[in-house]
């Protein structure tokens, strides 16, 4: 495997330091944000797995809360995992891998002054907490970021970092759809296949197979779509109840802000769900998409303590339903304002 020069907006320089701590570090726990995705899990993976076979120490930690995962992310390998911060912390480099800042990963532990800490991502708005922080807005997702790592320290991939890295990189590119899909993309994406990654296995195990309910939770969140600013803000919200009435499961919930996006004049759309764990009742998760550039939803998102892309982004909420309605509606009016004002 040659060595992949990197490219676009990223520091080449923070990349050198990457690798410096990982060829010199001996320890490693790796982490990721909560409620994780296709990305951050595939990161996670294939930078465990890498470390691991470089001969490092390394262990994944993901809170207790995490679990179940979404059921299309259950086939994913977990070997190394730990659900509470091991005693030897304070002597492993902690890496954080698809964390746009570090409140959205639960572990206070990992928060503390003096922890050796890289950060590994690609959102544009990361607050780079790190002590080296490796931020990539230019990659398609921070599978790239590991899948660049790994060529500059000439590791052809297993099947299993494969196979990780590629969930990381079909799901972040919304299947190569998104306009962040760009040639590296296609060339990571072949290379993998190269390494063994059977594409119809891994897209069936992803996309297919869905739970009746989720069906179910999917018709309850179209039947409550409201439409606001003339069509351009495309909303729909999911309550406990409807989550009780289908049988779901929280993640059930994917995909379905995604089906309000591709409705015709939507220029963002969201969808606002009641979070089901009575630890944080009372508390909201607002998903928010966007269908061009001259709407930055990670902007809207901010301005509630969230964060994500452009394009793609989200936030928590104790606001009750009427009070997003019109934060969101005033949001996206200004917005819009220049050209539709």
């Amino acid at each position: 495997m040659s060595v992949r020069p990197t490219s676009g907006t990223g520091d080449p320089s923070t990349r050198d330091q990457v690798l410096a701590s990982i060829r010199a570090g001996r320890s490693f726990i790796l982490t990721t944000h909560e409620n994780p995705d296709g990305d951050a899990l595939g990161s996670l993976v294939g930078m465990h797995l890498m470390l691991r076979e470089l001969g490092k120490d390394s262990l994944m930690f993901m809170s207790a809360d995490e679990f179940p995962l979404p059921y299309e992310y259950r086939f994913i390998e977990l070997d190394g995992l730990v659900t509470e911060p091991p005693e030897d912390l304070e002597s492993r480099i902690v890496v954080f891998l698809d964390c746009g800042n570090i409140d959205r990963n639960p572990a206070d532990a990992f928060k503390g002054p003096g922890a050796r800490s890289l950060n590994l991502d690609h959102h544009h708005d990361n607050t780079n907490f790190g002590t080296v922080n490796h931020v990539r807005p230019d990659a398609s997702c921070t599978a790239e970021i590991v899948w660049d790592l790994m060529g500059a320290l000439e590791l052809a991939p297993s099947l299993e970092m494969a196979e990780a890295l590629y969930v990381g990189l079909v799901t972040d590119t919304g299947r190569f759809m998104y306009e962040s899909t760009g040639p590296r993309a296609h060339e990571m994406a072949a290379e993998l296949i190269a390494a063994g990654v059977d594409v119809h296995t891994i897209y069936r195990r992803l996309f297919e197979g869905v739970p009746e309910a989720k069906l179910d939770l999917l018709a309850r969140g179209l039947a409550n779509l409201r439409r606001y600013e003339g069509g351009l803000l495309s909303l729909t919200h999911l309550s406990k109840a409807d989550y009780a009435a289908a049988g779901a499961e929280e993640g059930y919930s994917e995909g379905v802000v995604d089906h309000l996006r591709a409705l015709e004049g939507t220029a963002v759309a969201g969808l606002v769900r009641d979070l089901l764990s009575e630890a944080k009742a009372g508390s909201r998760k607002v998903s928010l998409r966007a269908t061009d550039d001259r709407v930055d939803v990670s902007a809207i998102a901010r301005a509630q303590g969230g964060g994500g892309h452009r394009r793609a982004a989200g936030f928590s909420t104790e606001l009750e339903w009427e009070e997003l309605v019109t934060f969101l509606r005033e949001a996206v009016a200004e917005a819009l304002a220049p050209v539709h004002g």
